[in-house]
């Protein structure tokens, strides 16, 4: 048995519109392409009112998820990806693709010298 990461799919139906479905087909592929084992689809519909990511935010911590997949940043307010998402779990996009990475690696001048023999 392998262990892959968890994550979750994510859009807004005012975004999606008539495309909803080809959204999330393009989020579970770009999802198994990566190697991801993809849980959940959450879909924020904005004329319930309630905050756009909260379910999203709770789903990601009872699955336990590493990532979320959206199809583009415009699921977001203001077409921006929240940064205190991004510092729960990496936000990726389908188009154009790309990932915002809640762990960076430290620039190797920052790291202590090795000791040589």
């Amino acid at each position: 048995m392998h262990w892959r990461p968890t994550c979750i799919g994510y859009l807004r139906t005012d975004v999606s519109g008539l495309a909803q479905l080809w959204d999330q087909g393009q989020i579970r592929k770009l999802a198994t392409r990566l190697g991801y084992d993809f849980s959940d689809m959450v879909i924020y519909d904005p004329k319930f009112e309630r905050p756009p990511l909260a379910r999203l935010r709770a789903q990601a911590t009872r699955l336990d998820a590493e990532a979320v997949i959206v199809p583009s940043a415009e699921h977001f307010e203001d077409g921006r990806i929240p940064g205190s998402l991004v510092r729960q779990l990496d936000v990726i996009t389908v188009s154009p693709e790309e990932t915002y990475a809640r762990r960076a690696i430290s620039p190797l001048s920052v790291l202590p010298p090795v000791k040589g023999n």
